[in-house]
């Protein structure tokens, strides 16, 4: 795809998206600090970790807090799950009015806990089930889009995402985020992108592709296919300006980087995340994307190590300062 064709925003719904570049939903890594960053960086749409409808519907404080939206984090997607449609409706009705401008429903998920709730992959399993879901979502979202993250299908194959893109367009969804690889496939491995490109064809909703990407390249590949943008998962975590510098990339623009090390952004990430769950939580939470922060810099692992003994964001402060102080 040539750069003059690729397309310059991205419409879901009544959301007008900056660019066509997204930042996809990770569970417990996606939250409001590294989406602000994103979209700092220039994402034209960041998505959330998912929540439990039925979480929410029992009342969960923390899943509540969970749909928490700064006023510099839109445009936002709030992702939910759940198969029990009266759990859905309350949980799109609930995510809209804390200021989602689109509500998400996972249905691509393959981790063994979700699937057992009925939800994730295992809605591609019951075309009856995720449609009721779909309608139920869009019944009650308020006028906010609803979208569907899903993949192409269960097993190498057997796609299946044409037939869901249908059914998410005729249950009333405004669009599909499309993960190009199966479900047995998890998050590694060759994206299918036939099958992304018989999901483009077969709605006239936008489809979003997702999987594996990290360059313009990569990028490119998705729109070729027919997608109408990108998501940008694990390529993301430690590099919020890649949306900068694919978008770039994809205009046949050169991309400077901001003079931004890789340091300081961790703790601006670590700073910003204090402020929403305490600096405590902020930083055992972040001991699951340090790895992503520091990667390529030098003696890593034992940074990484030294990362892992903090206990607060004191602490963690103190570590990485003094590591730049050190090493580079």
């Amino acid at each position: 795809m040539t750069a003059s064709k690729r397309p310059s925003e991205l419409r879901i719904g009544r959301v007008t998206c900056s660019n066509i570049l997204s930042l996809a939903p990770m569970a417990g890594i996606s939250d409001s600090a590294l989406r602000l960053l994103c979209l700092r960086g220039g994402a034209g749409l960041v998505c959330a970790e998912m929540v439990s409808a039925v979480a929410l519907r029992f009342g969960s404080r923390r899943s509540g807090d969970m749909l928490e939206i700064g006023p510099d984090g839109h445009p936002c997607a709030m992702q939910i799950f759940g198969q029990d449609e009266a759990a859905v409706r309350l949980a799109a009705a609930r995510a809209a009015e804390r200021g989602a401008d689109i509500v998400d429903i996972n249905a691509g998920c393959p981790v063994p806990k979700i699937i057992k709730s009925g939800a994730g992959t295992a809605l591609m399993k019951d075309e009856r089930a995720f449609a009721r879901v779909v309608a139920a979502a869009v019944s009650a979202a308020g006028g906010a889009p609803v979208t569907v993250k899903t993949r192409v299908g269960l097993e190498k194959g057997a796609p299946l995402s044409a037939r869901l893109a249908r059914i998410a367009e005729g249950e009333g969804a405004s669009a599909v985020f499309l993960h190009g690889r199966y479900a047995r496939a998890a998050h590694s491995g060759p994206v299918d992108l036939d099958a992304v490109a018989a999901a483009c064809a077969a709605v006239k909703i936008p489809v979003i592709g997702n999987g594996g990407v990290s360059d313009a390249e990569g990028a490119a590949a998705f729109l070729s296919a027919g997608c109408a943008g990108v998501m940008i998962g694990r390529a993301a975590i430690g590099d919020p300006f890649i949306f900068a510098c694919i978008d770039a990339g994809l205009r046949g623009a050169q991309y400077s980087a901001p003079e931004y090390g890789r340091l300081e952004l961790f703790i601006e990430y670590l700073e910003l995340s204090a402020r929403q769950c305490g600096p405590r939580a902020a930083v055992l939470r972040a001991r699951k994307t340090a790895g992503f922060w520091i990667r390529g810099l030098p003696d890593c692992a034992l940074l990484r190590a030294a990362f892992m003994r903090a206990e607060n964001l004191e602490q963690a402060r103190c570590v990485l300062q003094e590591w730049r102080r050190q090493k580079l």
